[in-house]
């Protein structure tokens, strides 16, 4: 199948950046343990607030005062989800936009289970890779960790079929990321180039984006563009810190300073 889908401008970029500085989200970061430091950080560098609230009780407290909420399944246990669900729920009475990373399903059954789940609770937003889209789409199975194992062509035509499939079916939107992105909502596909391969090579990435994209899904105006931004913002930044980094432990140094500095590099142009 022929996707159509619109590269995402660089003058919808900075107003939208501008406004997410400008809101600096609360969002609720229910993440894996690996991650939750990196997580923290980019976050903080873009001047959002981050908060990882994980008791049950306290979750679904904290979710009805953030912005945002992220379910991040990566190192997920029976009590963790509970935790996540009562978050979820509480996130949905109050109208919470929430974002699902469903890492490494289709691998593990526990979390397949449980993502199969949450897809019914009103996702405001679905990211993952393609193997984690596909599975979670129920066309697939297996993956390797977090990895993706779908690179080719007709993979991807597959991926963004159960992308489209996915929002269009659970009312969402959905990301999924490889050396492009895109972003759907089931009837427009927009697609965000850039980064480095050096991304792959930290801890925390992808764990990162959903954190951010979790934060832009708060802000006014078009979701779709919005999230589509903070896919651009960590692109543009792994792009940068790349051009300056010896290697893998540098590159993560320079790429909160790059999410730091990237706003007022592209308001001057």
């Amino acid at each position: 199948m022929t996707h159509q889908s619109q590269h995402l401008s660089l003058a919808h970029f900075a107003p939208v950046l501008h406004t997410f500085r400008l809101h600096s989200p609360l969002v609720h970061c229910m993440t894996n343990d690996v991650v939750q430091n990196f997580t923290a950080n980019v976050l903080l560098a873009l001047n959002a607030s981050p908060a990882m609230v994980i008791d049950a009780e306290e979750a679904a407290e904290f979710s009805r005062i953030a912005d945002a909420l992220l379910i991040n399944v990566g190192t997920l246990t029976r009590e963790r989800q509970q935790a996540m669900q009562a978050a979820v729920i509480a996130a949905q009475e109050a109208g919470t936009p929430w974002t699902l990373d469903p890492v490494a399903v289709g691998a593990l059954t526990l979390r397949s289970n449980f993502c199969q789940q949450l897809l019914s609770q009103q996702p405001a937003v679905i990211r993952g890779n393609a193997s984690e889209i596909l599975a979670l789409a129920q066309q697939a199975s297996g993956g390797r960790g977090v990895d993706t194992l779908h690179q080719a062509d007709a993979a991807l035509d597959a991926a963004l079929d159960a992308a489209q499939q996915l929002a269009e079916t659970w009312n969402t939107l959905v990301i999924v990321t490889g050396e492009v992105d895109y972003a759907t909502d089931g009837q427009r596909t927009l697609a965000i180039s850039g980064g480095s391969p050096l991304m792959t090579r930290v801890v925390g990435t992808g764990c990162a984006l959903s954190a951010v994209v979790a934060g832009f899904s708060s802000l006014p105006g078009d979701r779709l563009m919005n999230i589509a931004t903070a896919c651009q913002v960590m692109a543009l930044s792994g792009e940068k810190a790349a051009a300056l980094a010896t290697g893998p432990g540098s590159f993560a140094t320079a790429f909160i300073d790059a999410l730091w500095t990237l706003e007022v590099e592209h308001e001057a142009h």
